[in-house]
C-alpha cells in the first residue's frame, strides 16, 4: 500500500502544510488535532466540548484511511491547562476506554490559537 494524505479541509492545513493524517501501509498517523468543530468552523469555549471534537475529528480521518478507532496504539495530549486534565480524561475515558492505548499528557503554555485548549495526536495500526 502506498503512502495517502487525508485532509479535513481546514484552512491550517494548506497554510502549514501538514495532513491531518498520513496513511503508510498498517500505520496511520493523525496529526495534532484541535477542537474544531469543522461543520461550523467554530470552537467551543469548553475543554470537554473541545476534546469531544478530537475525537470526532480523528475517528472520521481513520475511517477515511480504513481505520477503526480500535486500531489507536498510541495517543498524546496536550493541554494548556493542568486544571483542565480530569474533564478530558473524562472523555478519553468514555471514547477510548477499552481500547486503552499507551497515552501521555502534557501542559504547555499555549497552542496555536488562543482558543484552543486541548491539541491530541494519534498513532494507529491496522489489525490484521
Amino acid at each position: 500500500m502506498s503512502r495517502r494524505l487525508i485532509s479535513t479541509g481546514s484552512p491550517f492545513e494548506k497554510t502549514a502544510g501538514y495532513s491531518r493524517a498520513v496513511i503508510d501501509g498498517d500505520f496511520a498517523f493523525v496529526a495534532g488535532t484541535t477542537g474544531y468543530d469543522y461543520a461550523t468552523m467554530s470552537m467551543p469555549a469548553d475543554v470537554t466540548s473541545q476534546s469531544r471534537n478530537c475525537f470526532k475529528t480523528i475517528e472520521s480521518a481513520l475511517k477515511e484511511g480504513g481505520f477503526e478507532m480500535a486500531d489507536i496504539v498510541r495517543a498524546t495530549y496536550y493541554l494548556t491547562d493542568a486544571r483542565d486534565a480530569d474533564a478530558h480524561f473524562a472523555v478519553c475515558g468514555a471514547v477510548l476506554g477499552e481500547i486503552r492505548p499507551a497515552a501521555t499528557l502534557l501542559v504547555v503554555s499555549a497552542l496555536y490559537k488562543p482558543e484552543m485548549k486541548v491539541e491530541i495526536e494519534v498513532t494507529a495500526k491496522r489489525r490484521t
